[in-house]
This record gives C-alpha cells, structure tokens and sequence, in this order.
C-alpha cells in the first residue's frame, strides 16, 4: 500500500523537523506543501506550492495518501483555513489526516487559543476522513526562544505562576508527527502528547541562572500585566491577550500532562528542559 505523506507549513519550525523525522524513519515518498518553494529546497523532498489562503493551490492534495495538517500561525480564522484545507482534502482523495492540536483539546483552559483546535477537531469528525489528533502541548522552545532578553534583563516574565509545565522539545513532537503519519494503526487516535518532566518557570529560570552563569529570576504577573508587556514588545494586542490568558491558564495546570503519552509513542524519553536550556545559549 503507497503512503504518499504531504505535510503543510512543512518550512516552518516544526514543519521542517516532522520532514527530517520522516525522512529519518525511512519515509520516501514525501511532498511538502509550501507557500514558496524557494525557501524549501534544502529540505531535499518534492515541493508543492500550497497557501491556506489560496484555494487553487489546493489542487496539490490530490494523491495524497496521508495529509499533514501542521495547524496555522495565521490567527485569522485558523479554524476556517482548516475546514477549508480538510474539505478538499476529503475532495482529493487523501486517505487519511493527521492534525497537531492543543493538548487537552475541548477541556484546556486556554479558552482563546484552543478555540481554533477545537473547531477543527470537529471538522476532522464531520469529514468522515479517518484522521489522528495530537493534541500538543507546548514546545520548550517557546520559553528559550526569548532568552536572549531575559539574560539581559535578569528575569523571565510571565503569569503561569506556579504551575506545573509539561513541556517537550519541538523535535520531541516532530518525532510523533513522523510515527503516526508512517502507520495508520493510529488512525482513530487522540493523543495528549506532553514532556516526560513537568517544572515551573522558577525551575527554568534557575536552569538559564546556571547554564548562563549570571543570576535570572521568573517574575509573576497578572495576566493584565503581562499582556500589556507582550504588547509592549510588539505583538499585536489580541495576540498578546491570547497569550497572557494562556499563560495564566498554565497556572491551573492547562500546560501539565503526567501521561507520557509523548515518550511512549516515539520509543524513548523526551527531551530534558535543561538540554533546551543549553542549545538556546550555546
């Protein structure tokens, strides 16, 4: 049985790990869906011009086995990209869909950016398409990518407070995006995907204190407080009050997982936070 595997924003920062996962575990027949093909002939696959925005670029699904559907960084209606993509998909003739949502899924309390998930695990149900759910939790790298002003300003701001974060390295998640995509014994399933060790962002900031050798410290906010900092490093305002509300859900224990779901499924353990630590500031 063919299994032509095409992953969407396949040159983004998880799009182009998931390709490298793939190919890693043998996947030959690989297409990537890129809005420019310039900026995806390293990643050494066939290419396909293919925008969420641009439903005559849509044509590329057809034979498609299993679709990829890396969700939008384009908030604009993220959900009704998805539908759209899902739709002609279904319309193509691909087999099946694998779809990286939002851990806990209906149940997270980040009201604001789960929304989008959660109407596109709807519409993966409507479609009668069989279809996997991995419902991601947060990168690692969300939190090291910004180290660079927090080592010059001496702490790590935020509102998750105390809670307990789960996370796991973008690579970590590429890993099970290449599992599931590859066997379709998977199909029906909904993963909480989620790093082995849960800490807190006073954890973290201890780690980046050590690794960088200079005194960090995680300061608390109010979720109010911490969006207005968001804006004032200019993110657009709902963007920066979708954040600071999923932050302050992470307090609650919207970002914490105990299932090692995430090992379990990509055969070995996930990656430390303290080894993101010291990638980010090697």
């Amino acid at each position: 049985m063919t299994n032509v595997i095409a992953v969407t924003g396949a040159t983004g920062q998880l799009g182009r790990l998931a390709i490298a996962a793939l190919k890693a575990r043998g996947a030959t027949d690989l297409v990537a869906l890129v809005r420019d093909t310039a900026k995806g002939a390293d990643l050494g696959v066939s290419l396909s011009v293919f925008d969420y925005h641009q439903p005559e670029t849509f044509g590329a699904l057809k034979g498609v086995d299993t679709l990829v559907l890396i969700s939008s960084n384009d908030f604009n209606d993220r959900a009704g990209q998805h539908r759209a993509v899902i739709e002609a998909a279904k319309a193509a003739g691909v087999g099946r869909i694998v779809y990286t949502s939002i851990l806990k899924g209906d149940a997270s309390p980040m009201v604001m950016l789960a929304a989008d998930h959660i109407a596109t695990e709807a519409a993966l149900a409507a479609s009668g398409l069989p279809h996997v759910v991995l419902r991601n939790g947060w990168h690692t790298e969300n939190y090291t990518g910004s180290l660079g002003a927090a080592l010059e300003h001496c702490a790590i701001i935020g509102a998750a407070d105390q809670g307990r974060l789960s996370t796991a390295a973008r690579a970590d998640y590429a890993e099970a995006i290449a599992v599931v995509a590859m066997d379709r014994a998977h199909d029906g399933k909904v993963y909480e995907l989620a790093g082995d060790v849960a800490y807190t962002m006073a954890d973290l900031a201890a780690v980046v204190s050590e690794v960088a050798g200079k005194p960090v410290a995680f300061v608390n906010m109010s979720q109010d407080e911490y969006a207005k900092a968001l804006e004032g490093f200019g993110l657009p305002a709902g963007f920066a009050a979708a954040l600071a509300q999923s932050d302050a859900a992470a307090a609650h224990g919207a970002l914490h997982d105990d299932s090692r779901s995430l090992s379990q499924l990509i055969g070995r353990p996930t990656t430390p936070m303290a080894d993101t630590v010291r990638a980010a500031l090697a």
